[in-house]
């Protein structure tokens, strides 16, 4: 058997684990869901929760609301174009959903799903709000992707029932849903979480609360790794190259564009000051700089590459942010070959994956390698960061980060599991 096809085979195992509800039967299963911002993300989520249960959908006025309830028809009307449903059945689809600009009815939710803006005061603000309006069983899921649930948690009167449930865009698509628990989430609110989850058809992974959880994490130091190679010349059209030919379906510079470099900038801030050195990498005025010249990424027109008219294969380098990068310029170091700047930025990311594991916020290697193959996209064949640990081997990997640690310094020094594993012929998923 190939290397190849045993990673595939795992994924198919690993994607048996995660349809599985591993904290029992919720005591009350989720009917009503109630959404908070109809925009992007929490008309996606309507979309996908619409099929099994009946969903309020609120904005904070009546025009978000119009665009989130025709993202959601769009999608069911795209399905009978397909003539996956009838008419009939979309428009009966449509029915269990009612949208609104206030709290009325949020006394009938057994769920809320908050998808409202990335600030820890505008998410304390609605958690307070929501729960002088909902029943004591109404559990409050937040889909932030990176602020400490424990941290929202902070303004809740009933800490057991707030956990995280991160979504990924576009939500139709995506099959991964990150589920985040606290040291004060009950296993009924996280046995409830996993079967909203499944009856959304999700894949779910379970990890424990903390700075980025999982994906955000351990995407951070890999997003950092890209910014020094531009810094150190390379195109952005040369890296999205090297990313592919390893296996990433999109390169990392058209992934900063798509996430928003507004966002990471938010995100690369958040997560550096509460890892240090371990994210450090490329200068992060590069992006600063990028955002208040406006180029923000897809949304905005314009990032690393041009979005203005003609077709997203044949895109354009913006020239200006290329401009903007000769001035954070960096002489490379020697380790500047494809198949180097691929195992820099593979080895970091697959680093921070192991420390998740390492600290606790995995349960298991397993939960570890769907995350990443389907939320972040992560090379299929090769199965996860911690299957491709036991396929390249854990003592070629260590001395491929020993040496970058030389030359860039203390950000590739390997994990202590890492190196446990490099030491003796442990792997991370024994042969059965």
């Amino acid at each position: 058997m190939t290397p190849h096809s045993r990673a595939l085979m795992g994924l198919f195992h690993g994607q048996v684990h995660c349809k599985k509800n591993h904290f029992g039967t919720p005591q009350k299963p989720v009917e009503t869901v109630s959404i908070l911002g109809a925009g992007l993300m929490g008309a996606g989520v309507a979309e996908v929760s619409i099929q099994k249960m009946n969903v309020i959908l609120k904005d904070m006025n009546l025009a978000g609301l119009a665009r989130g309830e025709q993202q959601v028809y769009k999608g069911l009307d795209k399905q009978r174009k397909r003539k996956k449903i009838t008419s009939f059945e979309r428009d009966t689809i449509m029915s269990r959903m009612s949208g609104q600009v206030d709290y009325t009815n949020f006394k009938e939710c057994d769920m809320v799903i908050e998808a409202v803006f990335e600030d820890i005061n505008i998410k304390h603000k609605v958690i307070k709000e929501v729960e002088a309006v909902i029943p004591d069983h109404c559990i409050f899921a937040s889909n932030t992707s990176a602020i400490p649930i424990t941290e929202i948690a902070k303004a809740s009167k009933r800490p057991e029932k707030v956990i995280g449930m991160h979504y990924f865009s576009p939500v139709d698509k995506m099959q991964l849903l990150e589920i985040i628990t606290t040291d004060k989430t009950s296993k009924d609110t996280a046995a409830s979480a996993v079967d909203v989850g499944l009856r959304q058809g999700k894949l779910c992974i379970v990890v424990k609360d903390g700075p980025g959880f999982y994906t955000t994490r351990i995407l951070g130091p890999m997003m950092s790794e890209a910014i020094r190679v531009l810094q150190e010349g390379f195109g952005p059209k040369e890296l999205d190259k090297a990313a592919t030919s390893f296996g990433w379906p999109v390169g990392v510079v058209t992934l900063v564009d798509e996430v928003g470099i507004d966002v990471a900038v938010h995100v690369q801030d958040f997560l550096g000051k509460a890892f240090g050195e371990r994210f450090a990498g490329g200068n992060p005025a590069v992006l600063r700089d990028m955002v208040a010249a406006g180029f923000m990424g897809r949304k905005a027109g314009k990032g690393c590459f041009v979005y203005e008219g003609g077709k997203s294969k044949n895109r354009e380098v913006n020239t200006a942010a290329v401009e903007l990068l000769k001035k954070y310029a960096l002489e490379p170091k020697g380790a500047d070959s494809v198949s180097d700047i691929q195992m820099r930025l593979a080895s970091r990311f697959i680093n921070e994956a192991v420390y998740c594991l390492q600290d606790g916020i995995l349960r298991d290697p397993v939960e570890g390698d769907m995350g990443a193959v389907f939320g972040l996209g992560f090379p299929p064949f090769h199965g996860g960061p911690f299957r491709f640990v036991d396929t390249y081997g854990a003592d070629k990997l260590v001395a491929d980060m020993q040496r970058f640690q030389e030359i860039y310094g203390p950000e590739f020094a390997p994990c202590q599991l890492l190196q446990d594993h490099a030491k003796s012929t442990k792997k991370f998923h024994p042969a059965k």
